[in-house]
C-alpha cells in the first residue's frame, strides 16, 4: 500500500536525494506526492529531472503542500530555513529534522504547535544498510509507525527514549562510520607498503571488514568476542596483534574519538539554543 501522506523536502542535498531515491524505488511514495524547495535551484531541479517530484519555488509552498516536512538541511542552516515561516507550519503537523546538534527543545520553541522528530540516518542508509536513530517529541504509537515508514527502506530504525540516546546511537553509527573509514585505510596503507597497488590493497581491506561484518551478522548466537576468538589461537600470529593493540590501548583512542564526538554536539546544540 501506497504511504498515504504527502511529504515535503526543505533542502535535496545527499541525504534528502537518498531518501528520495530509496522512497520511490521502494514505491512508499509516489513522485506526485514528494514536494521540495532547495536554497540552490541546480541541484532542486536534478531531483526532478531524475525523479519527477514536485519542486517548489519557496520553503512556504513545500510546508503548504505538504503532510510531513522533512528539514534536511545543515545545522547552522536551520533557523535560516524555519524561522521566516513558523507561522505557515500547520497544528500538530509533523517535522523531521535531520540536523544534527539541533534539540528538541530548540525545535519546539521554533514550531511549538508541530510533533517534532528527530532523525539521524547514517551514510550507509544510501544503499538501505543504514541505522536510523529516531526520538520524538511526544510518545505516540502511531507517529513511531509513520516514522518506520519512511525510513525503514533505508536501513534499520531505531527508536530511542531521549536524545542522550539518540547521541550515542549518532556518534557510534553515523560519526562511526568515518573512524571505520579511518581504520579502513590504516589497513589499506600498510597493505600497500608491503608491494600490493593501491587499488588492490584498498579491494582487500574492503572485503575483509565486509566479510568479518557478514560473519557476525550470520552468527548473532556468538558474542564479537567469539568470533574473534576463532580468529586468534593461543600464542598465534593474530594474538600477538592483538596483544600489541590492547597495550597501545586502541579502545582508549577510540573512546577518546567518541566523547570528543559526543561534545562536539553538544557544542553544536548550545549553538542553535
Amino acid at each position: 500500500m501506497v504511504f498515504p501522506y504527502k511529504i515535503g523536502f526543505i533542502g535535496v542535498g545527499n541525504l534528502a536525494q537518498a531518501m528520495i531515491k530509496t522512497l520511490l524505488e521502494k514505491k512508499v511514495v509516489a513522485p506526485n506526492s514528494i514536494f521540495a524547495s532547495n536554497r540552490s535551484p541546480g541541484k532542486l531541479q536534478k531531483a526532478v529531472d531524475t525523479w519527477g517530484i514536485q519542486a517548489q519555488t519557496t520553503n512556504e509552498q513545500v510546508v503548504d503542500a505538504s503532510d510531513i516536512v522533512i528539514l534536511a538541511v545543515k545545522p547552522q542552516d536551520v533557523s535560516l530555513a524555519v524561522d521566516p515561516i513558523a507561522r505557515a507550519f500547520r497544528d500538530k503537523q509533523l517535522v523531521i529534522s535531520l540536523a544534527a546538534g539541533i534539540s528538541l527543545r530548540t525545535l519546539g520553541k521554533k514550531l511549538p504547535e508541530c510533533r517534532i522528530v528527530r532523525a539521524i540516518p547514517n551514510i550507509p542508509s544510501v544503499i538501505q544498510k543504514g541505522v536510523i536513530g529516531c526520538v520524538a517529541s511526544v510518545k505516540d504509537t502511531a507517529l513511531e509507525a509513520v516514522v518506520a515508514d519512511i525510513f525503514s527502506p533505508m536501513g534499520m530504525v531505531i527508536p530511542v527514549s531521549d536524545e542522550d540516546e539518540l547521541e550515542a546511537l549518532m556518534v557510534s553509527c553515523s560519526s562511526g562510520t568515518g573512524f571505520v573509514y579511518e581504520l579502513m585505510m590504516y589497513f589499506q596503507d600498510w597493505i600497500a607498503e608491503h608491494g600490493f597497488e593501491e587499488h588492490l590493497a584498498r579491494k582487500m581491506v574492503v572485503e575483509t571488514f565486509l566479510g568479518a561484518a557478514l560473519l557476525a551478522s550470520q552468527s548473532p548466537d556468538q558474542s564479537l568476542e567469539d568470533l574473534q576468538n576463532r580468529v586468534a589461537s593461543k600464542k598465534g600470529v593474530t594474538a600477538a596483534g592483538l596483544d600489541s593493540m590492547r597495550e597501545w590501548e586502541i579502545e582508549r583512542a577510540l573512546r577518546y574519538a567518541f566523547e570528543k564526538a559526543a561534545l562536539r554536539n553538544q557544542e553544536l546544540a548550545k549553538q542553535s539554543e
